[in-house]
C-alpha cells in the first residue's frame, strides 16, 4: 500500500486536532472560562472545512476500494466489471480534485492567507524622489484592490513636500488580501530621471513595503498596563478642526517598544481605534517571525527570508522594465504594473511558494 501524500499526513494530523478540540469544549475546566472557550471555539471554526474535506476524502477512497475490488473480481459479470472500471476513473479524478483542494485550505489555514492585511509604505534613500515613488506604490496596490473588489481603508499618511509619501499606512479588507500580497514585504527600489533633475541623468530611489496580516483581539493580547497612551495635537492637512484639539494618538507598547501614531481622524476615540489596529497587527506580525526564526533554507531559496530591508524588486523606467529578483521574472511592461497589474508576480511568488511548502513537508514527514 502505498504512503500518503505529505499534505495528506498533514490533513490527517488537523483532523486529530479538530477531534481533540471537539472534547475539549465539553471540557467544564473551558467551558467555565470564557476567553478559553472562545479562542478553543475559533480554532474549531478554523479546522472545520479541512475536517470536512477530510471525511469526504476518506468516503471517496472507501468507494475507490470497493470499485477496485469489483473490477478485479473474476466471478463478476464482464459487465459489472467494465461499469467499475468506468466509475473508477470518475471517483479517482474526484479524489484528486479534492486532494488539491485540501492542499490549498492547509497551506491557507497555517499562512493565515484569508486575512484582511495592514500595509505600510516608507520612503527610503532618496529624498523627495523616494517619497514620490512612495506615493506611487500607494497608488499602485490601491488599483490592485479595486480590480480586486478589495476595500482601501487609510490609517496614516505623512506627506512630503512635493507631493509624495513619507509614510502611508493603511488596511485592505478583502477576501485573500493578505495572502495575494504578503510577499510584496522588503525594499522596492525605482531607476529614472527625476522631474527636478536638469541634466537628465538616471537617479536610484527606494521605498520600503510591509505587509502585515491584519489582527483580530483574540489573536494578541495586549495588557493596559503594557500600553503608554500620549495624545497630541494633529499637524498638516485636514482642514478645520487640526491643531485646535488634542486628537491625534501616539500608542507606545513597553515590552516591545513599538510605537504607532495616527492623525487622520478628527477624532481621538477613531484615530486610537485605529492606532490599536495597526499595533496588534504589527505585534501578531512580530509573533509569527520570532516563530519563523528557524525558517527552511529551501523557503529562503525560493521567495527570500522576507526580511524588509532585502531588495525584492527594481522599476525601471527608461527600459519600462520590472524585475522581481527572487524569482527571476522581468517584465516590460512598467506601466500597466504601476496601473495594479501585478497579476503575474503575485501568481510566480505564489506558486515558488507552494513548492517550498510542500518539499518542506515533506522532509519533515520523511
Amino acid at each position: 500500500m502505498s504512503q500518503p501524500s505529505p499534505v495528506r499526513r498533514k490533513a490527517n494530523s488537523l483532523a486529530e486536532r479538530y477531534r481533540e478540540l471537539e472534547a475539549r469544549l465539553a471540557d467544564p475546566e473551558v467551558t467555565g472560562n470564557p476567553n478559553a472557550y472562545q479562542k478553543c471555539a475559533k480554532e474549531l471554526s478554523s479546522l472545520k472545512g479541512i475536517m470536512e474535506a477530510v471525511r469526504q476524502l476518506e468516503n471517496l477512497e472507501s468507494e475507490l476500494a470497493n470499485l477496485a475490488e469489483v473490477s478485479k473480481d473474476s466471478s463478476a459479470e464482464e459487465e459489472l466489471r467494465t461499469m467499475a472500471r468506468g466509475e473508477l476513473e470518475d471517483v479517482q479524478e474526484r479524489c484528486d480534485v479534492l486532494e488539491a483542494k485540501l492542499e490549498e485550505m492547509i497551506l491557507g489555514e497555517e499562512e493565515g492567507i484569508n486575512r484582511n492585511c495592514i500595509v505600510e509604505i516608507r520612503a527610503g534613500t532618496g529624498g523627495e524622489e523616494a517619497a514620490l515613488f512612495a506615493n506611487d506604490l500607494y497608488r499602485m496596490y490601491s488599483k490592485l484592490a479595486a480590480a480586486r473588489h478589495w476595500k482601501v481603508e487609510p490609517i496614516s499618511f505623512s506627506p512630503s513636500e512635493v507631493g509624495g509619501a513619507k509614510e502611508v499606512v493603511f488596511s485592505l479588507i478583502g477576501e485573500g488580501a493578505f495572502g495575494a500580497l504578503r510577499f510584496e514585504s522588503g525594499v522596492h527600489r525605482v531607476q529614472r530621471v527625476p522631474a527636478t533633475e536638469a541634466s537628465g541623468r538616471i537617479h536610484t530611489s527606494a521605498a520600503t513595503v510591509a505587509v502585515l496580516p491584519e489582527a483580530e483581539e483574540l489573536d494578541v493580547e495586549i495588557k493596559p498596563h503594557d500600553l503608554r497612551v500620549d495624545v497630541y495635537r494633529s499637524s498638516g492637512p485636514g482642514g478645520q478642526g487640526v491643531n485646535t484639539t488634542d486628537s491625534a494618538v501616539r500608542l507606545t507598547h513597553l515590552p516591545t517598544g513599538l510605537v504607532v501614531t495616527c492623525q487622520d481622524e478628527r477624532s481621538q476615540i477613531k484615530n486610537k481605534a485605529k492606532a490599536m489596529r495597526v499595533m496588534r497587527s504589527r505585534l501578531l506580525d512580530r509573533m509569527q517571525r520570532e516563530q519563523e526564526k528557524d525558517i527552511s533554507q529551501q523557503r529562503r531559496k525560493f521567495v527570500g527570508s522576507g526580511d524588509r530591508s532585502e531588495k525584492i524588486r527594481t522599476y525601471n523606467y527608461p527600459e519600462r522594465r520590472v524585475t522581481d529578483h527572487r524569482i527571476g521574472l522581468t517584465v516590460h511592461r512598467l506601466e500597466e504594473v504601476l496601473e495594479g497589474d501585478l497579476d503575474e508576480f503575485l501568481a510566480g511568488l505564489q506558486e515558488r511558494y507552494r513548492e517550498a511548502r510542500l518539499a518542506e513537508e515533506a522532509q519533515k514527514q520523511s
